[in-house]
């Protein structure tokens, strides 16, 4: 199967087989698991017992076909992380597999990319990979409620219970803490919150902007939407046509380009960046001081880049759009190679691979788009 059509048009098992062949099964099937929670054995055991216990769900059959393939590549995935993460305890002697979700999410990505599955779904999948675990520590958490909700707008939680009912039936337990039945707290939570089959319905995006940030303690608070301007931040790799997004679709916008001021201060990328970055934070200030509109156009592929620039928009009451692209990967490169400054194709596929996607828990509204050149877009909230 070389092809997301190929998944879609092709049973379960199928695809089992297919994945079975892959070289990330072969790890999980060298890749040893805590015999105390996991009597089965590797971790590819697991994971075959729990694509079975998928398919045995009630619910299972009554979901769309999308849904259906999503809870099994998470089945299939969300383990992947644990051959690069498992550790032995030296002084227990007991498997430990930290951090390997967030590890998983990152290889689900590059595999489902690889199958060009569209960039929604992939998502979804993706996420699901990463957020597996956490409705069986929810009565751990001081804040239950706040979990649940800021889950909801990340992954379905719908589909995250399904699929923790799975995981929590295939395997073979010494020892176990937690009854099956502790796991329908996630669900009924959810439910109650309105939030199991849709995201929470926050009274605007403010009030949802200011939940993510921490900001936010009383959920029933309507907080005001006045913003004394509109900050669209770009993010995206080079070559997936930010220059040309903007110019097309907001003509006559003011835009903050590091590239821009790079070029202005015959600095390299490969340089040091501090005074670049020192110029365009003032040229933003610039905009914010007059309640000006405008863009802020860089790479911005990690969440912890925008948050630094979101910091600052958000210090000047600006409300803050994120306008994500990546077109097809042959695209991107084509476009890039047309570039005046090219970036050479390793680097291009590094920070594609190092790209944390945006999503709506960073800023007010959040927009993918998967072909810069026609405007096409993928997903948009709100």
């Amino acid at each position: 199967m070389k092809h997301w059509n190929d998944i879609l048009a092709s049973s379960n098992g199928a695809i089992i087989e297919w994945a079975a062949s892959r070289p990330w099964a072969e790890a999980m099937r060298h890749c040893l698991q805590d015999a105390v929670w996991h009597a089965e054995g590797d971790v590819w055991t697991h994971t075959l017992l729990v694509c079975a216990e998928v398919e045995k769900l009630p619910e299972y059959r009554d979901l769309p076909r999308s849904s259906q393939i999503a809870l099994l590549f998470t089945a299939l995935l969300h383990d992947a992380g644990k051959p690069a993460t498992t550790t032995i305890e030296p002084e227990t002697g007991r498997t430990r597999s930290p951090r390997h979700s967030i590890v998983g999410e990152s290889l689900a990505r590059g595999i489902l990319r690889e199958l060009q599955c569209p960039l929604e779904e992939r998502e979804r999948i993706a996420h699901l990979v990463r957020y597996h675990g956490r409705p069986v520590f929810l009565l751990d958490k001081e804040a239950p409620e706040a979990e649940v909700i800021r889950h909801s707008w990340l992954v379905p939680n719908d589909l995250l219970h399904l699929f923790t009912l799975a995981d929590y039936r295939g395997r073979d337990t010494v020892e176990n803490t937690r009854e099956e039945s502790m796991l329908y707290f996630w669900k009924d939570l959810a439910k109650e919150l309105g939030c199991y089959a849709d995201p929470y319905p926050f009274v605007n995006d403010q009030a949802r902007f200011l939940f993510y940030r921490d900001s936010l303690s009383d959920l029933f608070f309507v907080p005001h939407e006045h913003h004394r301007s509109s900050v669209i931040q770009m993010s995206g790799i080079p070559g997936t046509g930010k220059d040309t997004w903007l110019e097309r679709h907001h003509p006559g916008l003011p835009v903050v380009s590091l590239d821009n001021i790079r070029r202005r201060m015959g600095i390299e990328p490969t340089d040091n960046q501090g005074h670049v970055i020192q110029a365009a934070r003032e040229e933003c200030r610039v905009h914010l001081r007059a309640g000006r509109d405008f863009a802020f156009n860089a790479t911005n592929v990690t969440a912890s880049l925008r948050r630094k620039w979101i910091d600052l928009f958000h210090d000047y009451e600006a409300r803050i759009h994120i306008t994500y692209l990546e077109p097809p990967l042959p695209t991107i490169l084509r476009q890039n190679q047309d570039r005046e400054h090219a970036v050479p194709e390793r680097v291009i596929r590094h920070l594609l691979e190092k790209t944390d996607i945006p999503t709506v828990a960073e800023a007010h509204s959040v927009t993918w788009l998967t072909g810069a050149e026609s405007g096409q877009l993928c997903w948009q909230c709100p």
